[in-house]
């Protein structure tokens, strides 16, 4: 089988969605039966092949970026033309036997525009479905909803990574979609030893500097509980405005941390914690539990269902109580610590990405190549 990829982020570009798809083609390269082209980033202008592996090759369309976690409409406009022409040549040359979209879009529409010579996946991620980040709600009534009802409806197949992700979906068009977690890396990811509990607890988080990661209502929180230092890791377009509202406050932003740095990271804390206001399937949750910490986190998109005695929900969303509420729980209980750690841990451990390999495999690839063609 050989199949085509299109994902606009990948290391060192991009965040979650980068990264997943680089522990995805690490465990895809180990199945013979397969080849796989990925058409994607490189932050300086060029163009750059890359073998992966005997039979993944990455395709880099390069563009000149700013900020390597953040797109800007010109960027992403000169990216999409550049790949256009790029995926064109590709198809006309090769013979693939099904498109893997990283994305609803930019990529799924790709996918769409050559439906008729190869059948596509649409792999949705999380602000890819309109009504999940609130920077694109003006663009979404004006066209991403519409194009999303088109790209999914003619897609082989759509997936999202957690039940969550799905049912939102579910308002832009009522149709089949197959979910599948993300996985993490146990062998990367080392659990934290942990000696005496002291004060003050550390918390970390690793999650992108954006305003959907709700990152000022933790600083709020920080401000009402005493006992608890945190640890920022990540860059984004809040890092300034953060920064002025944690004055005073024992905050350590560290910046962008190199990927195989963060175990190192992770075990410089307590705790982890996610304030996020939306998410799919969070990367970086699941690396914390693989680094063997507690997890305090919102209850939104798969999150919820990765915390079962390894840690705590925060009660509500964008509520700095809530937070103070979840906080609370360790400071009186600080035992809890290392038991819910380890938790974590074990909890990591059944999460992999060889099985979520094997479900695309069996359950996506298979199932598109054998679909029908799309409409027109």
């Amino acid at each position: 089988m050989r199949v085509l990829m299109i994902n606009y982020e990948y290391p060192p570009v991009g965040g979650g969605t980068a990264n997943a798809n680089y522990y995805f083609i690490r465990e895809l390269a180990k199945h013979p039966e397969v080849a796989a082209d990925l058409v994607t980033v490189q932050p300086q202008p060029g163009m750059r092949i890359e073998n992966f592996s005997d039979r993944i090759r990455l395709h880099r369309i390069g563009i000149r970026k700013k900020d390597l976690h953040h797109w800007s409409g010109p960027e992403m406009l000169s990216w999409c033309l550049r790949a256009h022409f790029y995926i064109k040549r590709l198809l006309r040359e090769n013979a693939y036997d099904i498109c893997h979209c990283w994305n609803g879009w930019p990529p799924g529409f790709f996918g769409y525009l050559h439906r008729k010579k190869i059948p596509y996946v649409v792999a949705l991620r999380g602000n890819d479905v309109p009504g999940y980040e609130i920077r694109f709600r003006l663009l979404e009534k004006i066209i991403l909803k519409d194009l999303s009802r088109a790209i999914w409806r003619h897609a082989a197949i759509v997936t999202a990574n957690s039940e969550e992700l799905s049912e939102l979906a579910q308002n832009t068009l009522r149709c089949r979609i197959a979910v599948i977690p993300n996985g993490v890396d146990t062998e990367e990811f080392k659990p934290k030893q942990y000696g005496e509990i002291r004060l003050p607890l550390t918390l970390i988080s690793t999650n992108r500097l954006g305003q959907r990661k709700g990152h000022i209502h933790l600083i709020h929180a920080l401000r009402k509980i005493k006992g608890y230092r945190l640890i920022l890791v990540g860059q984004g377009s809040e890092m300034e405005s953060l920064k002025r509202e944690s004055e005073g406050l024992d905050v350590e932003f560290r910046g962008y941390v190199e990927h195989a740095d963060l175990n190192r990271e992770l075990h410089r804390a307590d705790i982890f914690i996610s304030t996020s206001l939306v998410e799919g399937m969070s990367n970086a949750t699941l690396e914390a539990m693989a680094a063997g910490l507690p997890i305090i986190s919102t209850g939104v998109g798969g999150v919820a269902k990765m915390i079962d005695g390894n840690g705590v929900v925060i009660g509500k969303i964008a509520d700095a109580d809530s937070i103070v509420e979840a906080l609370d729980i360790y400071l009186k209980n600080p035992s809890l610590i290392p038991e819910h750690g380890r938790r974590s841990r074990r909890m990591a451990e059944g999460m992999n990405w060889q099985s979520v390999v094997e479900r695309y495999l069996q359950e996506v690839y298979a199932a598109g190549v054998k679909a029908p063609p799309s409409p027109s």
